[in-house]
């Protein structure tokens, strides 16, 4: 089998362990209402069984970023509610960092490399910018949560932007959110719903922080521009 039927190969069991995980039980069963339903029993589970908790707990998260798996901010609330608000975040980057980087490398390795082959010409001007700009803007896309997590891991592989750079962007960048939601989990028992957590202050805070993270790159823009018109 040449290295390109294989790639399709691999391509496929990816697609296929998605949806397998998408629609199945798994999915149905990261809702809010069942970790409100069930907080108490999860709770005498992890004092009894820390270190396991905390395995499995980053486990779960890994598997649920790298295969696109709805309810990363129920687990999220979960971690805080079980771990405690710094414990929560620290668990969480560490799980959602590998489980994108996961999704990362399998974009590129079975799609990225032939697109930048294939279209290597009209895609040297973005690999340009990717390469001046590309850290403040993916900093930017994972200050604020409001962008599909799954879709910037997936078309962040396709780019020639550095696997280092991902990984130092998604880690510090998904600090914030992820903080936002470790410390609404301690307050489960009066949260009603995910629409409570994120609220206008909350979200403001978020666009400040993710201004701060894209304004060197506009900032590097307007200064190409200017030299390229003499001025």
């Amino acid at each position: 089998m040449n290295k390109s039927k294989k790639k399709m190969l691999l391509l496929v069991v990816l697609l296929a362990a998605v949806l397998a995980l998408r629609f199945s039980p798994a999915g149905d069963a990261l809702t809010f209402e069942n970790l409100k339903q069930h907080r108490d029993l999860l709770s005498a589970f992890v004092e009894s069984n820390y270190g396991f908790a905390v395995a499995l707990f980053i486990a779960v998260y890994i598997l649920a970023v790298a295969f696109s798996v709805p309810g990363a901010v129920v687990l999220t609330l979960a971690g805080g509610f079980l771990f405690g608000a710094v414990a929560a975040t620290l668990y969480v980057n560490l799980g959602a960092t590998l489980g994108a980087t996961f999704a990362f490398l399998s974009a590129r390795y079975l799609l990225g490399e032939r697109l930048q082959e294939k279209y290597q010409e009209q895609l040297n001007k973005f690999n340009q910018e990717i390469t001046k700009n590309g850290a403040h803007y993916l900093l930017t896309l994972r200050l604020i949560p409001v962008f599909p997590f799954f879709l910037i891991n997936f078309l962040s592989g396709l780019t020639k932007v550095p696997l280092k750079t991902f990984v130092w962007t998604t880690s510090l960048g998904i600090i914030p959110g992820t903080a936002v939601f470790a410390f609404a989990g301690r307050q489960l028992g009066t949260i009603s719903s995910l629409s409570g957590i994120l609220t206008t202050n909350v979200v403001l805070a978020l666009v400040v922080l993710a201004l701060f993270a894209i304004v060197p790159a506009i900032f590097n823009r307007i200064k190409a521009a200017r030299k390229q018109r003499g001025l």
